[in-house]
């Protein structure tokens, strides 16, 4: 049976016994390159550099604030320079400040971290820090404030006051303790603790990622390749048969953009198991939650919420001075006590003003040591597998969306210069086969 065929379409056979074999198959190996370029090129501007290179010019930063908004997140933008920073080291502190109200605030609060450092432990040590310290530390003071009244009291006498003093340090080391326990919701707040430890080393963001992702990045990596070499092939296919000299150009836009964003897909969505036409799809990160959590652990408990940083943060935050006053408070019966039956006697004889300054001296002295062992590397590495642990269970058990938020944080508004990334280098491509090539292999 004949079948007239309109004038100028060609049959699926004629059009393969047409085809530039060499020509066809050319545009999927060069999308497949691309793709693997643009994922490999697109990680490095995740992570590259840890801090902003580029350089200054004047005036810029005035002009940011007026330029697009989309403009104004481009890195340096806002600084007045012009440049790069990785993505994620340049949006440290934002993901420090999501990590903490997606995940951290639901890890436990101030009182829950601080009982995991064990407060009876930490006065032990304290204890075995400050005693062998007491005497020069009351005899500092009292050479400041009262030299005479030092100088003639008898070594007998000194060390009775040293004594005292000595007898009420774990009594009065622990109150301290407790105290700062009783208070720690309003002393220690483990928001500005992440967000300025982020801000300050912009690595630990990039460690959280590259130390249990690096192989499901790899894998982006190469699925870049294998996805461009797939969409290739309905592009030599439309270059093939329309022969538009503008098409490859385009194309390779819709390819670039497409590729990067079905990476980002592949790496965080969905965040739960889940079927799509019969097969199960996971996020590559959700679906390593638990081994994500060992790591995530360890980076928070080792450099954020260490025992160290805890103790600069009680004295040196935004909320020091009260943990100051706090601590002198509690100090200062110790000093009464250490007087004991002579309190009376000595106040009279040095004055009241005088005694009250000798006292709030060695109080406020008395501080510095109390805050020791939070400064003691060896002892703070030691409370740190507390924390790490705590960090670790509660990580296991967030709900998969809030982990896969809390992970994309520092990203999710930026992704649009990966995407623009692969679109511009899928342009290139496009471009590169055509000079190669010519149009439709021609």
């Amino acid at each position: 049976m004949h079948t007239d065929q309109p004038e100028g379409v060609r049959t699926s056979s004629e059009w393969l016994a047409e085809v530039d074999w060499l020509a066809f198959w050319s545009i999927p190996v060069f999308t497949g390159v691309i793709g693997w370029l643009i994922n490999w090129t697109g990680l490095v501007m995740l992570f590259s550099p840890v801090r902003f290179r580029g350089v200054t010019f004047p005036g810029l930063r005035a002009l940011s604030s007026v330029l697009p908004h989309k403009l104004q997140e481009v890195p340096g933008v806002m600084q007045g320079g012009l440049g790069w920073q990785g993505i994620i080291p340049a949006r440290a502190a934002k993901m420090g400040s999501i990590a903490v109200d997606k995940a951290i605030s639901k890890l436990g609060t101030p009182a829950e971290f601080y009982q995991q450092l064990e407060p009876d432990r930490i006065a032990e040590h304290i204890v075995e820090i400050f005693s062998p310290e007491l005497p020069a530390l009351i005899d500092e003071v009292m050479q400041a404030e009262h030299p005479a009244l030092w100088r003639d009291l008898p070594p007998a006498g000194r060390r009775a006051v040293i004594g005292r003093v000595r007898e009420q340090l774990p009594g009065v080391v622990r109150s301290i303790t407790t105290e700062i326990g009783n208070h720690i919701d309003q002393l220690l707040d483990p928001k500005i603790m992440v967000i300025e430890h982020f801000r300050a080393d912009p690595a630990l963001v990039v460690r959280i990622f590259r130390d249990f992702g690096q192989r499901e990045l790899d894998l982006m990596v190469r699925f870049g390749g294998i996805f461009g070499f797939l969409l290739g092939i309905p592009v030599a296919v439309l270059d093939l048969t329309l022969h538009q000299w503008w098409l490859l150009p385009v194309l390779g836009v819709v390819v670039g953009w497409a590729t990067n964003a079905l990476g980002m897909w592949l790496i965080f969505e969905p965040p739960e198991p889940r079927r799509v036409w019969g097969v199960k799809v996971h996020g590559l990160f959700p679906r390593r939650q638990r081994e994500a959590a060992e790591v995530y652990a360890a980076i928070i408990a080792e450099d954020v919420i260490t025992l160290e940083n805890i103790g600069d943060f009680l004295l040196n935050g935004p909320r020091g001075d009260r943990t100051r006053q706090m601590l002198a408070v509690a100090l200062g019966p110790a000093i009464d006590r250490a007087a004991g039956v002579a309190r009376p006697a000595v106040r009279v004889a040095l004055g009241r003003g005088r005694y009250d300054a000798i006292r709030a001296a060695i109080a406020r002295e008395g501080v510095e040591y109390t805050m020791t062992p939070f400064r003691d590397k060896d002892f703070s590495r030691e409370q740190a597998d507390k924390i790490r642990a705590l960090v670790a269970t509660r990580t296991r058990e967030l709900p998969p969306r809030d982990f896969v938020e809390m992970m994309r944080a520092a990203i999710r508004e930026d992704e649009w210069m990966l995407y623009a990334h692969g679109a511009i280098m899928g342009f290139g491509g496009g471009v590169l086969h055509l000079w190669i090539f010519g149009v439709g292999g021609g």
